[in-house]
């Protein structure tokens, strides 16, 4: 007998929604049917509204063509689980600097005098008359002539200026002056009214305090720079995919500046603490930026994958998630779709582990199975399909040619 789509559509929407009162699957069950109902079992069980036990059921050709089954075989695959969040591009901690003097002065020039300049290490940074330096330059010219008008028979007297030559020099490192400024003063013979002090860091100005002619004291801040060859960005990952995360780990970050591209990088650090009102915990992924793309700010999309080794998968579109269990229909070699519980692991994409339930090499429907569901939930009552084989009734038919059969 010809079954139209248009009816299988039509039963499968009754029973789903149960509209018939008279069709109820409770009514007119003995107790003992009752029981059996409530048991369950690995084959067939009550789902999650207290429909009726679902039993094997047998598609013809012509029934799995006018359903849109298809199967799939359970393989066991490489299973890698994507984390996905949100995050921000941040200046790295590490790479930021202030940049001080430790004699004080006056500034009298800027080489750089923005922020968002770059500053190179070792080029000229500031001009700075200081009184304090031009009294060491004269202490240090006065050792030198000394040490210059003993000959080696002074004895004591030449250690002694040898030893305030050393002092003067030693005061001028400890400032941090550049050594070749203070061996041209001394080759020289002549006080530098000025010094050009260059920059100790490589890197991007943040913030720029100091004006030309200010006043400046020992210790306080002239630039703030960040090193941007390297940046940081973080997000947050849930609870519940914690586990999966680890410091060390490979991944890739895009940015809504350069759409398509996957810029990528490290997990770097993972937050020693968790956030117990939205529970999750922040990660640091440390990304190469030799170019200077990233800007501090920018707001990215970062994707952690997690390898978890092989395991047994099939596509999501294979499971009945029921509320109470988890189920699949598997077929036979004789083409028996048999209802069967399963224990649900990670999910991947769009295919999901599968703890226990099923072995690899098996078949099981993949599409179309909430129809199946529907005539299997209806074999107890009766009222299925027209010429609907149900459980082992008669011998079923061996010679499935049904489109996408076997389809992965």
């Amino acid at each position: 007998m010809k079954t139209s789509p248009w009816f299988v559509l039509g039963v499968a929407f009754a029973a789903a929604c149960g509209s018939a009162p008279d069709s109820s699957p409770m009514a007119g069950m003995t107790a003992e049917e009752h029981a059996r109902m409530m048991a369950g079992g690995t084959q067939g069980g009550m789902d999650s509204v207290g429909a009726v036990l679902r039993q094997p059921v047998h598609l013809s050709a012509e029934q799995e063509r006018a359903l849109g089954v298809v199967y799939t075989t359970v393989s066991r695959d490489p299973v890698l689980r994507e984390i996905r969040t949100v995050g921000e591009v941040r200046a790295p901690e590490t790479g930021l600097s202030e940049i001080t003097t430790k004699i004080g002065g006056w500034v009298e020039a800027l080489a750089v005098n923005a922020t968002g300049e770059r500053v190179t290490r070792g080029l000229p940074l500031i001009t700075l008359y200081s009184p304090t330096l031009v009294a060491a330059q004269e202490e240090l010219l006065t050792a030198a002539r000394l040490v210059a008008a003993l000959d080696t028979s002074a004895g004591e007297g030449l250690r002694s200026a040898r030893a305030m030559l050393e002092a003067a020099r030693r005061r001028l490192a400890w400032w941090d002056i550049p050594e070749p400024w203070v061996a041209e003063v001394e080759r020289s013979g002549e006080v530098q009214r000025t010094i050009i002090l260059p920059s100790p860091v490589t890197g991007v100005v943040l913030d720029k305090p100091v004006s030309v002619g200010q006043q400046v004291t020992p210790g306080m801040v002239l630039y703030r720079v960040a090193d941007l060859s390297t940046v940081w960005v973080e997000g947050d990952v849930f609870e519940q995919d914690l586990r999966f995360v680890r410091a060390g780990m490979d991944t890739h970050v895009e940015v809504s500046a350069y759409p398509g591209e996957h810029l990528m990088g490290r997990v770097g650090f993972i937050f020693p603490t968790l956030d117990a009102d939205s529970r999750t915990n922040r990660v640091r992924v440390i990304l190469p930026n030799q170019d200077g793309r990233l800007k501090p700010g920018m707001f990215a999309t970062i994707f952690l994958d997690a390898p978890l080794g092989r395991s047994l998968m099939v596509p999501m579109s294979a499971v009945i998630i029921t509320g109470e269990r988890n189920l699949v229909f598997v077929r036979d070699a004789d083409g028996m779709l048999t209802p069967r519980t399963v224990v649900l692991g990670v999910r991947a994409g769009n295919r999901v582990e599968i703890l226990e339930g099923l072995a690899e090499g098996e078949t099981v429907v993949r599409s179309a199975n909430f129809l199946v569901d529907a005539e299997s939930r209806l074999a107890d009552t009766d009222a299925g399909m027209p010429g609907m084989q149900h459980g082992v009734t008669s011998p079923p038919d061996t010679t499935h040619t049904g489109p996408g059969a076997h389809d992965d």
